[in-house]
C-alpha cells in the first residue's frame, strides 16, 4: 500500500476541505477518485498556489482527470462548484421542474446534469411549502397521467441524461432490437411450392421410378442473411452519443435470431480502429473498456474522410459483401478537405447496399445542412435520420429494411436546391 508523507495543511483548512469536497462530487458523478488523489491534489495546490483561476483549474484537472470521457464531467462539476457564484440554484433548477416559480429556461449542457446530480447528493431537495393566502383556495395539480417515466426516458437527449438516466437507457437499451429481413439469393434451394421447376432433380427422381415423370421437383431462390456495419464517430462532440450506440451496438451483436450474419464495428475520430473483436466480449462494459483503450483518438478531433479512406482501402471488400447495410453515426463536423469527404462517402455508398446516417444534430427543429460536411456528405447516403435518443433508434429498427425510407433526406435536399 502506497503511504504519504506528513501533509502541512493551512490552519483553517478551508481549501483542503472544500478540494475534499469537490472529489467527493466528482466521485459521485462517476469519476474513479480515491484517497491518494486528493491527498495529491491537495499537495499540488500548495505547490501550485491558486492566484489564477486558469492555474488552478488545470491543477485540479491533472490530479482528477485521466480519461477524455471524463473531461466534460470535470468541467461541469468544476464550474458550478468553484466558479459559479449562484451554483447551487442552477443545480436546482436541473433538478426540478421549478424553483419558488423560475422555470428552467434551457436544456442542461454535456454532463451539467450528472455534475449537479453529484453536488446535491445528500442534501434536502424538498422545497418548503408556500403559504397560501387566507381564503384561497389551494389548487392541486394530479399528475398522474403525465408521460411516463420509461417513455419520457426513450425521447430525452443522451447528452440531457443524468447518471441514474443514464444507467437505465442503457438497460432499455440492452433490450432493443435491430431485426432485419432476409435477402434473395442467387443460389436456389428445394422448395415443394416453389415458382421454379428444378430440371435435374426431375429428372433424378423419374430415373428412380423407371423413367416416369410422376412429379415436378422446385425450387426457390435461397435466403441470406446481410451483414451490419457500424461506423461510429468517437470525436469529443459525439462522446455521450457514441457511448449509448456502442452499448445498443453490443446488444445487437450479442443477441441471436435477429437475422444479422456478422456485426462488424469502427470508431472513427482522427484514426480508424476496427472493434469487431471486442463486441463479442459477452460483457458489455468489458467489451467498451477494451474498445476505449484500443481507440486512442476518444473525444479527440475529426477526420471523416480521412478516416473514410482508410476503411474504404483496408476493409470495404473484406466485410461489405453479401449486401451489407451501413450506419454511419456522426454529426458531419469536418474541418477537412469536403472534396474528399465527397468522394469516400460516395464510395462507401457504391460498396454497401444501404448506407443509413445517423446524427444527432436533427434533434433540433431547425436543423439546416449548412455545415460544408453535411453538405458534402448528404446527397451519398440513403437516409439521413436522427440518433440523439432511445425512441430514435427504435424508429431506426422498424425501417432498417425498407429500402424507400429516406429519413429526413429529401426535405434536407430540397433545402440544398434552393
Amino acid at each position: 500500500m502506497a503511504s504519504y508523507a506528513e501533509l502541512t495543511l493551512p490552519e483553517d483548512g478551508k481549501i483542503s476541505r472544500n478540494i475534499l469536497w469537490f472529489a467527493r462530487a466528482l466521485r459521485k458523478a462517476g469519476l474513479p477518485i480515491g484517497s491518494g488523489r486528493v491527498i495529491d491534489a491537495i499537495r499540488a495546490v500548495e505547490a501550485v498556489g491558486f492566484t489564477e483561476r486558469r492555474d488552478f483549474y488545470w491543477t485540479l484537472h491533472a490530479c482528477f482527470v485521466n480519461r477524455p470521457e471524463h473531461r466534460a464531467v470535470f468541467d461541469q462539476v468544476f464550474r458550478l462548484y468553484w466558479r459559479d457564484p449562484r451554483y447551487m440554484e442552477q443545480m436546482m433548477s436541473l433538478m426540478l421542474p421549478a424553483i419558488r416559480g423560475v422555470q428552467e429556461e434551457r436544456l442542461a449542457q454535456a454532463a451539467e446534469k450528472r455534475a449537479a446530480e453529484a453536488l446535491l447528493d445528500g442534501a434536502n431537495r424538498d422545497l418548503p411549502e408556500a403559504e397560501s393566502p387566507q381564503g384561497e383556495e389551494q389548487v392541486e395539480i394530479d399528475a398522474s397521467a403525465t408521460m411516463a417515466r420509461e417513455e419520457r426516458l426513450k425521447t430525452l437527449d443522451f447528452e440531457q441524461m443524468s447518471v441514474a438516466e443514464i444507467a437505465e437507457a442503457k438497460r432499455m437499451l440492452a433490450r432493443l432490437g435491430l431485426p432485419v429481413q432476409p435477402l434473395p439469393s442467387r443460389r436456389q434451394t428445394a422448395a415443394p411450392l416453389g415458382q421454379a421447376i428444378d430440371p435435374r432433380a426431375t429428372l433424378r427422381l423419374a430415373m428412380r421410378r423407371g423413367g416416369e415423370i410422376t412429379r415436378l421437383a422446385r425450387r426457390d431462390p435461397a435466403l441470406r442473411w446481410p451483414n451490419l456495419v457500424v461506423l461510429c464517430d468517437i470525436s469529443g462532440s459525439m462522446s455521450q452519443y457514441s457511448r449509448m450506440v456502442l452499448h445498443f451496438l453490443h446488444a445487437v451483436a450479442n443477441r441471436k435470431g435477429q437475422g444479422w450474419a456478422r456485426v462488424h464495428g469502427f470508431t472513427f475520430g482522427t484514426r480508424l480502429t476496427n472493434i469487431t473483436r471486442h463486441l463479442a466480449t459477452r460483457d458489455v462494459d468489458a467489451a467498451l473498456a477494451a474498445a476505449g483503450r484500443e481507440a486512442q483518438d476518444w473525444s479527440g478531433g475529426t477526420r471523416i474522410g480521412a478516416c473514410l479512406h482508410t476503411f474504404n482501402r483496408d476493409w470495404s471488400r473484406r466485410v461489405l459483401g453479401q449486401g451489407a447495410v451501413v450506419l454511419l453515426i456522426t454529426d458531419g463536423l469536418d474541418r477537412d478537405d469536403s472534396g474528399q469527404l465527397a468522394r469516400e462517402t460516395q464510395r462507401l455508398h457504391l460498396s454497401a447496399r444501404r448506407l443509413i446516417w445517423l446524427n444527432p444534430l436533427l434533434r433540433w427543429e431547425g436543423f439546416a445542412p449548412r455545415a460544408t460536411g453535411i453538405r458534402a456528405m448528404l446527397p451519398h447516403v440513403d437516409a439521413f435520420r436522427a440518433g440523439h435518443s432511445i425512441a430514435s433508434l427504435e424508429a431506426l429498427a422498424a425501417v432498417i429494411s425498407d429500402s424507400a425510407d429516406t429519413g429526413e433526406k429529401a426535405r434536407l435536399m430540397r433545402a440544398l436546391a434552393r
